[in-house]
């Protein structure tokens, strides 16, 4: 299994990227999809997630009605649109894959981790 994100760069507080993570080596359809970042001293925290069952999404609180996670089944892509960026979004950002049923918040819910993507955004 493959993930390889992309998308990450330096940007000024308020603009936006999108983030892209292309899966291989799995049937991407039925895995739940995550979005994890973590920042110097920090743990890795949960940023977003996308159930592959329903399609069903869920947010942290600090990034809810700001970044939007999308899938695209055919090209075994997921997305995360990142609008109104904050310097505290600054992070290392990791696409993850997982199987749990019901679950997509926590790193042991995904067995397969992205090698991550640097985002900064600058004040």
């Amino acid at each position: 299994v493959q993930l390889q994100a992309s998308g990450g760069g330096l940007v000024q507080a308020g603009g936006s990227l999108r983030l892209s993570c292309a899966a291989s080596g799995l049937t991407f359809s039925n895995y739940n999809m995550g979005w994890f970042r973590q920042s110097p001293g920090k743990e890795r925290e949960f940023v977003a997630g996308i159930f592959w069952y329903n399609g069903n999404t869920d947010y942290a609180d600090s990034v809810k009605g700001r970044f939007t996670i999308s899938r695209d089944n055919a090209k075994n892509t997921v997305y995360l649109q990142m609008n109104s960026l904050k310097p505290e979004d600054t992070a290392v950002y990791y696409c993850a894959a997982g199987r749990r049923y019901n679950s997509i918040w926590y790193k042991a819910d995904h067995d397969n981790w992205g090698q991550g993507t640097q985002v900064t955004v600058s004040s």
